[in-house]
């Protein structure tokens, strides 16, 4: 039985801003609360460190498929089983959607992950907040900055 979270932010910035941000996963840390550290393993897999209640664990994932400017998708392929997808909505030219979904064990995930006691809530850490504000600050600014 898999068990999934949706979270939908509207964002002050073109999706060209938002699609650059998600796209290069070593950012991903700056924006999702609960992931300490992204590093790429290859061209499609990339391995997690996550920094949660009662559980430090990693797992690597791989990109199942990416379509620029339009969505991310990715699974676990070592520990927990989950599997994600982000997708980017042209609402105008200055404002754009970013819809993030994740489907997961609930058995597999906490059993991997120990001693979590409220799972619903580690799991809305995956906080568009965050990234909301990244984005809109990229385009206030003129862009994407590097580092």
């Amino acid at each position: 039985m898999s068990a999934s979270l949706v979270e939908t932010v509207d964002i002050k910035a073109p999706v060209s801003i938002a699609w650059a941000l998600w796209s290069d996963v070593t950012r991903w840390p700056r924006f999702l609360s609960h992931v300490k550290r992204v590093d790429p393993i290859d061209e499609r897999r990339f391995a997690w460190q996550l920094s949660l209640p009662g559980a430090d664990k990693g797992f690597v994932a791989e990109l199942t498929e990416v379509v620029v400017e339009d969505r991310i998708a990715w699974k676990t392929v070592e520990g927990v089983h989950h599997a994600g997808v982000v997708t980017f909505h042209r609402i105008d030219d200055a404002t754009s959607r970013v819809a993030l979904q994740i489907e997961y064990e609930p058995k597999g995930f906490v059993e991997h992950l120990g001693a979590l006691t409220n799972l619903d809530s580690t799991l809305a850490n995956y906080d568009l907040g965050e990234f909301q504000k990244l984005a809109e600050l990229a385009a206030a600014s003129g862009g994407v900055q590097d580092g």
